[in-house]
């Protein structure tokens, strides 16, 4: 092999490898910090490889790769009316802050449920979900912990909500409550109750500090009485001394000094006596104030309590107002349901009469179009026909009409007359046959006139005029 072909081979080498290295570089992804790498196709007994951070090298043909962004994704929830464990609507609008977690389990169902969504689409997932089970966490929680414990209240949500999301693969990240009401004022009688035992509680301990402030007063109203007596009865005492030195150098001040001595002791016994009464006064004082603040204490236990008393009685009468409403409401609907029940029942029924006389008056026509028919368009024949077939029920109708007719008894009287008409029995008998209609006069009477097989009525023959006299 000579030179050239040889220094061709090597850069044929190093052409393949270059090519390699720049092919090998192009499948090669890095997955940077605010997403998530999902290598797809073959990648083992998993449906999807995540990456979070770093990079893989991607085969071309059996695997290939998107992005899921990390970026955090806020949902306003205006959540309205709903229920909680006392039967009092309440108002919880929140906002909640979720994204795709970066826990590998949870990459791996985010992979597979949200790959390919528009961020639009993931909200409006994670919307429902957060809707459901926030109205579930109400439900479940009394006003009282829902308003006043905040923590556990989030703690409560984020139990609830965040299991759910895991599974379409977000995570929770914040929870911001802005404001709780409702609408039967339950939230402000909460908050008036509140104030009013504060208010309660600051009077006490004004009270206990004026009480405090009292007792100190007295104390050293007390002691400065006692140090003013020491004081007088020290000064009294040098007197009483300088008196008994003064008797001795003058002896003829014996008696003066005697006096000053009684008027030292009637003085000390006068500070005594006043000392005594201030203390008394000062007890007096003290006794008052404790006894002040004791009333005090217990006008503040009785307005709390009575305030107590007021915010639940209007629970009480909001929450049996509401359940009267409810089963007002409730009956109403009954009625309503009931009446229209009962409107379509009657309605049903008459249709069916309807269409049943309609059938059947179309059943007449038919027939009787079909036997004018018959009688080619000779509707008095047909009418003859008809009548035909109704003169059985007649005479039946006349039979019955003297069946049950019952005579107990008829006498008859008569006389033999020569009259050629027959005697009076057999015109009794004849009388009683003609009181039934004869059949060609009910037919008459219908506008129908009989065939001539049925017989005719034979006119009565006119009796002989007498020849005149």
């Amino acid at each position: 092999m000579t030179f050239n072909a040889w220094v061709l081979l090597v850069l044929a080498f190093v052409a393949l490898v270059v090519s390699t290295i720049v092919f090998l570089a192009s499948r090669y992804k890095r997955c940077p910090s605010d997403a998530i790498l999902v290598v797809y196709g073959k990648v083992g007994e998993q449906t999807a490889h995540c990456i979070h951070g770093g990079g893989i090298l991607v085969w071309p043909l059996i695997q290939d790769c998107a992005f899921l962004s990390l970026t955090p994704m806020t949902i306003g929830i205006p959540l309205q009316n709903a229920l909680s464990l006392q039967n009092i609507r309440i108002n919880v609008p929140s906002t909640f802050t979720v994204g795709i977690s970066t826990d590998p389990s949870i990459m791996t169902n985010a992979a597979e449920r949200l790959l390919g969504l528009k961020p639009v689409s993931i909200e409006d997932m994670a919307r429902e979900i957060i809707f459901g089970q926030l109205r579930l966490t109400v439900a479940s929680l009394t006003i009282e912990q829902i308003n006043q414990d905040r923590e556990s209240f989030l703690t409560a949500i984020r139990r609830n909500v965040e299991p759910e999301l895991n599974k379409i693969g977000l995570y929770l990240i914040n929870v911001n409550i802005t404001d709780i009401t409702d609408a039967s004022g339950y939230i402000d009688a909460l908050g008036k109750k509140a104030a009013a035992e504060a208010i309660n509680q600051a009077m006490i301990d004004v009270a206990v500090q004026e009480k405090s402030g009292a007792i100190g007063q007295s104390e050293a109203n007390k002691e400065r009485d006692v140090r003013v007596a020491e004081n007088a009865a020290a000064a009294d005492k040098g007197k009483k001394h300088a008196d008994a030195d003064r008797r001795i150098y003058v002896q003829g001040q014996e008696a003066e000094a005697i006096g000053g001595e009684n008027k030292a002791k009637a003085d000390i016994a006068a500070y005594q006596a006043e000392l005594a009464v201030k203390e008394a006064a000062a007890e007096q004082r003290g006794e008052v104030a404790k006894r002040m603040a004791v009333v005090e204490i217990q006008k503040a236990q009785y307005k709390a309590e009575q305030e107590r008393l007021t915010a639940e009685e209007v629970v009480v009468q909001e929450i049996n107002k509401r359940k009267i409403e409810i089963d007002a409401e409730a009956e109403a609907e009954r009625i309503r349901r009931v009446a229209k029940g009962e409107a379509d029942a009657v309605l049903v029924k008459y249709q069916a009469e309807a269409e049943g006389m309609r059938k059947l008056l179309e059943g007449k026509a038919a027939g009787y179009t079909s036997l004018v028919k018959s009688c080619s368009g000779d509707t008095r024949s047909a009418a003859t026909l008809l009548m035909i077939e109704k003169i059985e029920n007649i005479v039946s109708q006349q039979v019955e009409a003297i069946r049950n007719l019952k005579i107990d008894k008829i006498t008859v009287w008569d006389g033999g007359g020569s009259d050629k008409t027959g005697s009076s029995t057999a015109q009794f008998a004849s009388n009683l046959i003609k009181s039934i209609p004869p059949l060609h006069e009910v037919a008459k009477m219908a506008g129908v006139e009989l065939p001539d097989y049925l017989g005719s009525m034979k006119d009565p023959v006119a009796k002989p005029e007498k020849p005149a006299g």
